[in-house]
């Protein structure tokens, strides 16, 4: 953090950033501020840059389109790497003689003014709690950063100047994100969970928690590292730092700072409950999202009213376990943005309704459904499945549940309500990407509740 033998690096480097959506736009800018020669290069063709990456020329940034074969890796001092762009042989070969390769999240955090930093990962879930914890910290007075993987990245504030209105940093991390940050630290960090995810990028799952775990390596023992009671991978990542642990559960576990049960959220060291009843978010992956929030705050001491006043109110966030309508004693549900097996299993076990009929499927990601066909066996009515991975989604569950097919969503919304009984849920929780079929998660949500409010 505000590493000054860096910026004086940086005035006189050769910089390189590979992809330019808007973390690589926002670090090729910040690059060139610091005084950076800067070339930035994107796979796609240069009519499909967007109107920000093709901007950069007018900002003396040199701009290479259409792959990165023509790349001078070897003549760059710094290459930044966008999260999500996949490896190039030429950028490791640069790395192996000593270029310094690093991320966005690395490059804004050793030019960022003293500022706390809060950090929060996991498989599911992350947006929403980082999102709460923002809400959280402003009710407390605080004047937050909410960013990172959920939408602006650090790197853009810092260029424009709109750090100096924020006294805290809360980033929400990707494991695509966590890659190459060899010195950040946030002084509070949280791992909500890992379940298997993107094993199309890593080698296998300790690489891919591996990577999430990163963020807590360069903690001291003046920071607070979150995570799970019991959960063996979290615990492990978390002990790569030197962070306090502060950990969160159901009520059966009994080491956990805070925990929750069918009633309330405990904060056990002050004594403190929170009835859910009162609380808008739903389920208990929501649950253990709040509690998480509860032990980054927790030197805060925030005042309970003042928690209270912010869980009465948060809603969450659109396409995650949001509540669409109810008809005929079925309660729909659209959680699109649930592209992980782990995400659907949280889904389902955390709905208060005993019986769910499930709509998945999209563009596979090549994880083991397993753990989805156990959370079907106990809480399934049937699954209506759709996208490229509707066959191996049926071979998988089997006899498990009844398993119908649709070509379209508003089919699938109509066979899930013939399907449903009164007292169930109808859940869209794809458990896959949606490219196959939409453009995002957003449109495949949008597209669900569409469906499901022309139902007569």
């Amino acid at each position: 953090m505000n590493d000054e033998a860096f910026k004086n690096k940086l005035a006189s480097s050769t910089v390189v950033v590979v992809g330019l959506g808007r973390s690589g736009v926002a670090a090729a800018k910040l690059a060139k501020k610091h005084g950076a020669r800067v070339v930035g290069t994107d796979s796609a063709p240069h009519d499909r840059l967007s109107a920000e990456a093709l901007a950069l020329e007018l900002a003396d940034i040199e701009v290479l389109a259409g792959g990165h074969a023509h790349v001078a890796f070897d003549e760059a001092d710094i290459i930044v790497m966008s999260p999500g762009v996949p490896a190039i042989p030429a950028v490791d070969a640069a790395e192996m003689v000593g270029t310094e390769v690093i991320g966005e999240i690395e490059l804004a955090f050793r030019l960022l003014p003293p500022r706390p930093i809060v950090a929060i990962g996991g498989s599911n879930g992350k947006t929403t709690t980082t999102t709460l914890a923002g809400e959280l910290l402003r009710a407390l007075g605080k004047k937050p950063f909410v960013g990172g993987n959920i939408g602006t990245p650090p790197a853009e504030i810092l260029e424009d100047g709109t750090i100096d209105g924020h006294d805290v940093l809360v980033l929400e991390l990707s494991s695509f994100q966590c890659e190459r940050m060899p010195r950040f630290r946030p002084n509070r960090a949280a791992l909500l969970n890992v379940t298997p995810n993107h094993l199309d990028r890593y080698t296998g799952f300790d690489a891919y928690a591996h990577a999430k775990g990163n963020m807590f390596a360069n903690q001291t023992p003046d920071d607070a590292a979150v995570y799970p009671e019991g959960d063996s991978t979290c615990a492990r990542e978390a002990a790569r730092g030197k962070a306090q642990p502060i950990t969160f559960g159901s009520s059966n576990e009994p080491g956990a700072a805070f925990t929750f049960d069918r009633e309330a959220i405990v904060d056990r060291a002050r004594g403190v409950r929170y009835l859910r009843k009162d609380i808008r978010l739903v389920g208990d992956h929501n649950a253990a999202n709040i509690c998480a929030v509860l032990g980054l705050v927790a030197d805060l001491s925030p005042p309970p009213d003042v928690v209270r006043d912010v869980l009465a109110r948060f809603e969450g966030l659109p396409h995650r376990v949001s509540f669409v309508r109810e008809r005929e004693g079925v309660t729909y549900y659209d959680d699109s943005k649930a592209t992980s097996v782990g995400a659907v299993v949280a889904a389902i076990e955390g709905l208060s309704q005993d019986k769910v009929v499930l709509v998945a499927g999209g563009r596979d990601k090549l994880g083991s459904y397993d753990p989805l066909v156990s959370a079907l066996r106990k809480r399934g009515r049937a699954a209506v499945l759709i996208g490229e991975a509707a066959d191996r989604i049926a071979a998988a569950i089997g006899d498990a549940v009844p398993v119908e097919r649709a070509a379209t969503m508003e089919e699938a919304v109509g066979m899930a309500a013939a399907r449903a009984e009164r007292g169930d849920a109808v859940l869209l929780s794809p458990a896959c990407s949606s490219f196959d079929m939409f453009r995002d998660y957003k449109h495949r949500g949008d597209a669900f509740v569409d469906a499901v409010l022309k139902l007569p």
